[in-house]
């Protein structure tokens, strides 16, 4: 019997054959380094961490936007231009 862990033929297919997966192998078709994703399929954590911060920014920036609108003076608003009807003659 054969180990678990010996080497297949190069011809065979099956699970062996397979490159080994890993859960954020994804990214790599988009750019990321295998670095990159041995370290994201290693530390799942930090892509969690890495989305809370980019929601985190996104939130920061609306509330400096809204900050930024409601204190806004009065002469400094946009005025609505409010179209006239023509005169009927």
């Amino acid at each position: 019997m054969a180990s678990p862990n010996a080497r297949q033929n190069p011809e065979q297919k099956g699970p062996a054959k397979q490159k080994n997966m890993g859960q954020f192998d994804w990214i790599g078709g988009i750019g990321a380094t295998p670095q990159a994703v041995a370290a994201l399929n290693d530390q799942p954590i930090l892509f969690t961490i890495l989305l809370i911060v980019l929601l985190a920014v996104t939130l920061q920036g609306v509330l400096l936007w809204y900050i930024h609108y409601a204190t806004l003076k009065p002469e400094q608003k946009a005025k609505k231009d409010k179209k006239k009807k023509p005169a009927k003659k």
